[in-house]
């Protein structure tokens, strides 16, 4: 029984060395990785055991040969277990950095909800307020002219318009978001998209001076859903007319590119800044620009560009936006049609 206790002793004063030795190491690498502490873990451990089992065959005077054989087993005890503590080490630091990355995600996405619903909300309210005094107006036969009804009539138009418009974006992009996006992917022709395009936002670069600017020849053909490759353009050149001054210009180009389709879009904004290229696809995102609407053709919601990225992403393409001279350049990537 003394002998036992004996090398019990012997065992925990080893040990008990070690681990201290093991819990300094640890303070002074606590800035360092979950894999480095989880290493350091394992391998004051392993130590540990070689340490007690050291002391306990040397108190027990065993032969050198009985000495050698303890120590090479526990090496190799030591060996396959700080291997298999070095790749759970990464493993765990793997999915703790996931972890963080997708909490940080989440908070940004929980941060661009909460804006959106604020912008929207805005946006919708003036409006709506702005139709109730004209409908109060109307009603009450306080506005009697014909001129101005007739201007009421209009205005009330023009902001249910953009109401819809406002609500159609947000359908489309919870779509985009839920994963809940269908394309009919057929071998689209980029000239029929352009040319649709330029259909629906021909209105609007007109009453604004803009003009639009494409080639009639040397379109590619990409593998994609027309209808929503038509909004894709559509709403480039929307954002396009709504930043061009009056009797500026918007360009449309296009090509290929090994693999690659290519669509630009280029502008006479006066350029973006560059802190804020990155967000410009960002959803409610509207830059410096006053975030109510002023008139007709105003910039709206601050979901096109949004509604622009998931399109092209959901096609397995890219967009990405750069400032050129006198004014800033939208491409669009698309895998190009086969044959």
């Amino acid at each position: 029984m003394t002998d036992l206790l004996l090398i019990a002793l012997y065992a925990l004063a080893a040990g008990a060395a070690v681990g201290g030795a093991g819990a300094v190491a640890l303070r002074l690498l606590r800035r360092r990785s979950v894999a480095v502490h989880v290493c350091v873990l394992l391998a004051v451990t392993v130590v540990a055991v070689v340490a007690g089992v050291v002391t306990v065959a040397w108190a027990m005077f065993l032969s050198p040969h009985d000495l050698q054989v303890v120590l090479l087993t526990v090496a190799a005890a030591a060996v396959v277990s700080l291997g298999v503590g070095a790749v759970f080490g990464r493993r765990l630091a793997a999915a703790a950095m996931w972890a963080a990355e997708g909490r940080a995600t989440e908070r940004r996405l929980e941060a661009g909800r909460r804006d959106l619903v604020a912008w929207v909300s805005h946006d919708l309210r003036t409006p709506l307020a702005g139709l109730r005094a004209m409908a109060e107006a109307l009603e009450d036969d306080v506005v009697r002219d014909p001129q101005t009804v007739a201007d009421y009539h209009r205005r009330m138009r023009i902001e249910t318009d953009r109401m819809s418009r406002l609500v159609d974006d947000l359908f489309e992009l919870s779509r985009i978001n839920a994963g809940a996006l269908r394309l009919a992917v057929s071998t689209v022709p980029l000239g029929d998209v352009v040319s649709a395009a330029v259909a629906t936002t021909a209105p609007l670069a007109a009453g604004r001076g803009v003009r639009v600017l494409a080639p009639e020849s040397g379109w590619p053909v990409v593998a994609g859903s027309e209808p929503e490759l038509t909004r894709v353009v559509a709403n480039l050149l929307v954002n396009a007319v709504r930043y061009t001054p009056a009797d500026g210009t918007v360009q449309i180009a296009a090509g290929v590119d090994h693999d690659d389709a290519w669509l630009a879009v280029s502008d006479s904004c006066g350029g973006i800044p560059e802190a804020d290229l990155p967000r410009v696809f960002d959803v409610a995102f509207r830059g410096e620009r006053a975030r109510t609407p002023q008139r007709a053709g105003a910039p709206g919601g601050g979901l096109g560009l949004a509604i622009v990225r998931g399109l092209v992403e959901a096609h397995g393409g890219r967009v990405h936006a750069q400032n050129t001279h006198g004014g800033c350049r939208f491409v669009v990537r698309l895998p190009a049609a086969p044959g």
